[in-house]
């Protein structure tokens, strides 16, 4: 029997939720504070370390409504104790000032993106003085960054705040691939943004997300090319093109069983907290 633990383990982070499938669109998407709590549950199980939650109001639509989220990560702390809780402060259908409200509450990460950009059908606005105000209050609470990159602006934007202060390191960078308008998934780009957050941000963690039909792909790259990965039914519903995909857990289980497969093995929520430089629980 091999008890050998994984070499670099890949943090598996799972979007439950987002802004856009609603239940018209899959059966499968949780969002209700009830269904989000379960969900999270058994993809906690199925090997994800870290949750990305946005809420809903009772007509399915994005909520900045911090009751909901302080209920959300409440009920997956009682469930899920040591897994990385990170809350949205995405823009789609939510006002600048009510961006930040659920920051109170104190989850492990945040979400940060550090410019604007176009999406299909909204412009996803971050000005200066709104990334400079969630990232303020991210560094007074504790709460860890997550850099979410959907262009090439944005990486030298979140190095010029770590160069600055206004970014505590080391610092976490997502990159965001496969929107329209925004960055291509194209092998060569990430790993021209690999080279140049080395070069910028040499201590900075990384993980890789993309959209419907090439997640899997660039979850295949994250790993090969050492960094994390993320699945979800926010960026993704289906399993392959001919059906959808049964839970958040089903995806989860996949991306698994690529680490394993490719000998790095998912991150437990106690590795992923040492990763990224998190307190651990208990």
């Amino acid at each position: 029997m091999n008890d050998t633990k994984p070499v670099n383990p890949a943090i598996i982070a799972v979007a439950i939720t987002g802004s856009v499938p609603r239940k018209k669109d899959t059966p499968a998407i949780p969002v209700t504070p009830a269904e989000q709590i379960e969900s999270t549950h058994e993809a906690y199980e199925a090997g994800a370390a870290l949750v990305h939650i946005h809420v809903r109001d009772d007509d399915e639509n994005p909520s900045s409504d911090a009751r909901r989220f302080a209920q959300v990560a409440e009920g997956i702390r009682r469930h899920c104790p040591d897994i990385i809780i990170q809350f949205s402060t995405g823009g789609r259908g939510r006002s600048h000032a009510e961006r930040g409200a659920a920051l109170v509450w104190g989850p492990d990460m945040a979400s940060l993106a550090t410019g604007s950009v176009n999406f299909p059908n909204m412009i996803y606005e971050n000005p200066p003085a709104l990334i400079d105000t969630l990232a303020a209050e991210m560094l007074e609470r504790k709460i860890k960054p997550e850099i979410e990159i959907f262009d090439l602006s944005m990486l030298y934007k979140a190095a010029q705040m770590v160069d600055a202060g206004t970014l505590a390191t080391p610092p976490h960078v997502q990159f965001v691939m496969g929107i329209q308008n925004a960055l291509p998934v194209r092998r060569q780009t990430l790993e021209f943004l690999l080279a140049e957050l080395r070069a910028l941000i040499p201590d900075a963690t990384w993980t890789a997300a993309a959209i419907g039909r090439h997640q899997l792909l660039v979850n295949e790259w994250a790993l090969e090319l050492g960094g994390h990965l993320r699945t979800g039914l926010e960026d993704n519903i289906r399993w392959d093109k001919d059906r959808l995909a049964k839970s958040n857990a089903e995806l989860v289980g996949r991306v698994a069983d690529l680490c394993r497969a490719a000998g790095r093995g998912p991150a437990s929520a106690v590795e992923a907290r040492a990763i990224l430089g998190l307190p651990q629980v208990g």
